[in-house]
């Protein structure tokens, strides 16, 4: 088995920056889910609520409404697939478990809904907690960090895995999503990316989301989100070389091979390029 899991990102949103409403009918779910386990995914990732920056909330009865027929309809057609459930909400969350999910991903860490932590410690399911900094409606409205991005990061970690534990979730269950353009300008993205390896003294495995995002455009703003593959292949090999276990991926037919290929190089030796690549990116970085 791959060191490295790929997370197939199966909207069931409208309004989704990337795809949304591209998986409006079961018929396009399936064949997406077929597709995307076809291709390696390891994981189906489906969420009923968009998280992008400025999406705003969606009714609990409707978000239920969409991921539970979704999900459903999934374990039945693939009993043996990892169905994760991306979604804020522990009447949801607790819904989509019945319903065939196995792992609870949590956008806002468990700060959202007091009772997610209770529910995730339950079922006794993979939790990933999601750094963001404020909520989707306003996480891009001048984020700040006083104390540095790594830092801050870090230390709501810290908060939030001790916060699970006492809900009774256990360490193995917990992956960390440093959360990737929410609530984080492009230098702090830039940051994060860079130093991802100073969160691995947390103990628990990594979730990179870098897929199609903003920053990786360093600021061009007429490359659309279905042409930013090649950059979220490379923004991958950076985060894996530094730790990450998971990704989430919008198009595993494309970033399957870039993951595996990746694998192959860095188990093939360290590279000699360390360098100058930590220099391309203190560039960036003041730029």
């Amino acid at each position: 088995m791959s060191s490295v899991q790929i997370m197939a990102i199966l909207n069931l949103t409208p309004d989704s920056f990337s795809d949304g409403g591209r998986l409006s009918s079961q018929e396009s779910l399936l064949q997406a889910a077929e597709t995307a386990l076809k291709a390696g995914a390891d994981i189906l990732d489906m969420g009923g609520e968009s998280t992008r920056p400025g999406a705003r909330c969606v009714p609990e009865q409707e978000e239920l409404s969409r991921v539970i027929p979704a999900i459903e309809a999934v374990r039945q057609t693939f009993p043996n697939a990892s169905i994760s459930v991306d979604t804020r909400k522990a009447t949801v969350a607790q819904a989509a478990l019945r319903a065939g999910a196995t792992m609870v991903n949590d956008v806002s860490g468990l700060q959202y809904d007091p009772a997610m932590a209770e529910v995730c410690a339950g079922a006794n399911c993979p939790v990933i907690l999601t750094h963001s900094q404020g909520t989707p409606e306003t996480m891009q409205h001048n984020p700040s960090y006083p104390q540095g991005v790594i830092t801050e990061v870090a230390s709501f970690f810290e908060r939030q895995i001790q916060y699970a534990h006492k809900a009774g979730v256990r360490q193995a269950s917990i992956i960390l999503d440093p959360g990737f353009g929410f609530g984080k300008t492009l230098a702090q993205n830039l940051e994060l990316l860079n130093h991802l390896d100073a969160l691995m003294t947390l103990g628990c495995p990594l979730m990179v989301g870098t897929s199609r995002k903003t920053f990786l455009t360093l600021g061009v703003t007429d490359i659309p989100p279905e042409e930013r593959e090649a950059l979220s292949a490379l923004s991958m090999a950076f985060a894996i070389e530094r730790g990450a276990r998971y990704v989430r991926v919008h198009n595993p037919k494309l970033q399957a091979p870039a993951v595996r290929l990746i694998e192959a190089t860095l188990k093939a030796g360290p590279s000699r390029l360390d360098c100058k690549r930590n220099a391309l990116m203190d560039t960036l970085l003041s730029q």
